[in-house]
């Protein structure tokens, strides 16, 4: 049985599973180190990935819709997309 996936759907899909597996990994050194002091070491490091793989999965998303969706949509895609990020980052 074969699958064609779209190329963007599948590059999605690869950067979330790949996230994942790096989540799993993280977990999994969390309880090797056993200490609270690693697991927050880890957790910060896996600050630093979440974000990096929303963005690069949107931006990919995006490209994908470009010319099949009008302008005016595709500004207030990109407009929600910054104030999620404005809104993680404001205080």
């Amino acid at each position: 049985m074969f699958f064609s996936f779209n190329r963007f759907v599948l590059g999605m899909a690869s950067l979330r599973i790949i996230s994942s597996m790096i989540e799993f990994a993280a977990a999994l050194l969390m309880l090797k180190f056993n200490r609270v002091e690693s697991a927050l070491k880890v957790n910060a490091a896996l600050a630093l990935v979440g974000p990096a793989i929303m963005l690069t999965v949107t931006t990919l998303g995006l490209f994908g819709l470009a010319g099949k969706m009008p302008w005016q949509k595709m500004a207030f895609v990109i407009l929600g997309v910054c104030l999620i990020f404005y809104g993680l980052n404001s205080r």
